[in-house]
C-alpha cells in the first residue's frame, strides 16, 4: 500500500509498499482509499508544504486494477467514478504537486501523473502511455477534458489517439512532461522543485486550480454511468485498464 516520507516541507508519497518491490501500483479500491488517507495527512500538515509522488522498481503505476474489474463487473461505473474523483482531488490539491515517474506509467497512472502541477520522468527508462485506443476502449468526457487542459493540443491528440508509448526524451519533446533526469537525479530534482513552491500551499492555490480546470473538473466529478451495461463480463477489465 502507498506510504509517506517527509523531507522538511516536502512529503514524498510512494505509490507502492515499503518492501520496495516491483509492484504495479494498480488502482485497487483499497489503494485508492489509502491514497486519499495520505492526502488527508499532507493537507492537514501546518505550514509550507509540497507533495511529490513516485514509486520504486519498474512501475510508477500501470493504472486500473484489471483483475478487480473482471471480478466485479457490476461495479465498474462506481469504480471508474472513484478513479475520476481521485484525479479531481489531485488536480485541485491545495498543495503544490510534482510527479516523479521512475518507471512505466500507463492508463489511469498516466492520468494521475498529469494531474500534478509538474511532471518529471527518467530519461533512460520507463514509458508513459494512454493505451485506450489499442485496447479498443474510449475515455470518459472528464478524462479527455483533463488531458486537453493539462497537455499541449498536439500532445493530447497524439497521446490519446495513437496509444504510443513515450520514453522520457520523447515525452519531453512533445510536452507530456516538464523535465527529464537520470535515475540518481530524478527524485532529488523533484523534491527540490516541490520545496521551491511549498510556500504557495493553501486555499488560494486550490481556487486558482479550480478556475483553470473548471471544465475538466466538471467532467471528472460527474458519475460514470452506463459503461458496465455496454460491456460483456470478458471486457470489463479491459475497459477499466484504459482509464
Amino acid at each position: 500500500m502507498p506510504y509517506l516520507e517527509r523531507t522538511d516541507s516536502v512529503f514524498v508519497m510512494y505509490l507502492g509498499d515499503e518492501s520496495g518491490g516491483d509492484t504495479e501500483n494498480r488502482f485497487h479500491p483499497d489503494w485508492i482509499r489509502q491514497v486519499h488517507a495520505l492526502l488527508d495527512e499532507v493537507e492537514a500538515f501546518d505550514g509550507p508544504t509540497a507533495l511529490v509522488t513516485t514509486a520504486t522498481g519498474k512501475y510508477y503505476s500501470t493504472g486500473a486494477d484489471v483483475a478487480w474489474g473482471a471480478e466485479n463487473p457490476g461495479r465498474i461505473d462506481e469504480y471508474l467514478s472513484d478513479i475520476q474523483l481521485l484525479l479531481a482531488r489531485l488536480l485541485t490539491f491545495p498543495v503544490p504537486t510534482v510527479a516523479a515517474l521512475q518507471g512505466h506509467t500507463f492508463g489511469a497512472g498516466a492520468f494521475l501523473a498529469i494531474t500534478h502541477d509538474y511532471v518529471t520522468m527518467r530519461d533512460d527508462r520507463g514509458f508513459l502511455c494512454f493505451p485506450g485506443i489499442t485496447l479498443g476502449v474510449s475515455y470518459s468526457p472528464g478524462t479527455i477534458a483533463l488531458t486537453s487542459a493539462r497537455l499541449p493540443e498536439r500532445a493530447a491528440h497524439d497521446a490519446l489517439t495513437t496509444g504510443r508509448r513515450y520514453g522520457g526524451v520523447d515525452a519531453l519533446a512533445i510536452g507530456l512532461v516538464n523535465e527529464v533526469a537520470g535515475e540518481a537525479e530524478l527524485l532529488p530534482n523533484a523534491i527540490r522543485h516541490a520545496a521551491s513552491l511549498a510556500h504557495t500551499r493553501g486555499h488560494i492555490l486550490a481556487e486558482i486550480k479550480e478556475g483553470l480546470y473548471h471544465q475538466a473538473l466538471t467532467g471528472l466529478r460527474e458519475p460514470v454511468r452506463g459503461v458496465e451495461d455496454k460491456l460483456g463480463d470478458s471486457n470489463v477489465g479491459k475497459a477499466a485498464s484504459g482509464s
